[in-house]
């Protein structure tokens, strides 16, 4: 049985937020290549690439679009609900949709009484590659949980575009950065209900990629030598670990020609990180609410 065919026979379908251009444009093109009902979730002004996108594909009867902003929540219900409408069911989605600020956090400017301004781009930076990937992650653990298993026992796969900012992050890009990292900590913080629903949730790292993104410094970036990854690349990645049965809490690392497991391999080196006895301290804690069900919340305060 293929990884892109349901056992009854119908294809896979698949979101991808932010698909119509980059990274998202090119999975969209893979997932479609390999037979699978695909939709391309972006916002309005992003229409006429994702039309395009459509009609090049071989197949533009598998393909949607939908107006979707993933920061708000009324839109993103409206895009699954379309999804199973048309397709019957959500089986991959790839929380893809991101931006990156065009102005330092720490560029001070001041209002004409000399008063710090508020930095409202950072806080849409944070607002749309966070929050709506938590939008995007939340809405399809709860479609996927009502689909039949597939041959592996998943009833669904999500992967979150992180960063290597996402583990690593010196270059001052603060709201990025901290997105990122945010990224990484849903996915570590998704696990248990993730097995719980028999939903895989991994997460895509790319180095750097040309995009749009990267304009203002791609070309010194080239003549530099250093390795950089295509969009069919990362795309490639991100389809293969969508469909890996045995990807679970993953992330994988896209830099070039490596492709590399990260975070499994970041969790063997505890010991060596952290010292045997944090990290027995650490071991027996995880026990200790492993062995309630998971954290007790606390009441909500008035």
């Amino acid at each position: 049985m293929s990884a892109f065919i349901l056992p009854s026979g119908r294809p896979k379908t698949v979101i991808v937020t932010g698909g119509a251009g980059g990274i998202g444009a090119q999975t969209i093109r893979t997932f479609h290549a390999h037979g699978c009902n695909v939709v391309i979730a972006d916002l309005p002004s992003a229409r006429g690439a994702a039309e395009s996108l459509i009609a090049s594909l071989s197949d533009p009867s598998r393909a949607l679009f939908h107006e979707t902003d993933i920061t708000h929540w009324e839109a993103m219900r409206g895009l699954f609900r379309n999804t199973k409408e048309k397709f019957s069911q959500v089986d991959i989605v790839i929380a893809n949709a991101g931006l990156m600020e065009s102005r330092g956090f720490f560029d001070f400017e001041e209002d004409d009484n000399g008063e710090l301004k508020e930095p409202t781009e950072a806080y849409k930076i944070i607002d749309v590659n966070l929050k709506g990937s938590m939008n995007t992650l939340r809405l399809a653990m709860h479609a996927m949980q009502s689909n039949s298993p597939d041959v592996d026992g998943a009833r669904g796969s999500v992967v979150l575009i992180a960063s290597v900012s996402g583990y690593f992050g010196g270059t001052g890009v603060v709201s990025y950065i901290s997105s990122k990292h945010g990224i990484v900590g849903l996915a570590r913080s998704s696990q248990r209900k993730a097995d719980e629903l028999d939903v895989r949730v991994n997460v895509i790292a790319p180095f750097f990629t040309p995009t749009y993104i990267t304009t203002g410094y791609s070309e010194k970036w080239r003549k530099r030598g250093l390795p950089a990854n295509t969009v069919e690349g990362v795309a490639d990645a991100i389809v293969a670990t969508s469909t890996d049965p045995t990807r679970k809490g993953h992330s994988v690392m896209v830099a070039g020609s490596f492709v590399k497991e990260i975070e499994m391999a970041k969790a063997a080196l505890t010991k060596e990180w952290l010292g045997e006895d944090i990290a027995d301290v650490m071991a027996k804690g995880g026990k200790f609410f492993d062995d309630m069900g998971g954290y007790t919340l606390p009441n909500a305060r008035s």
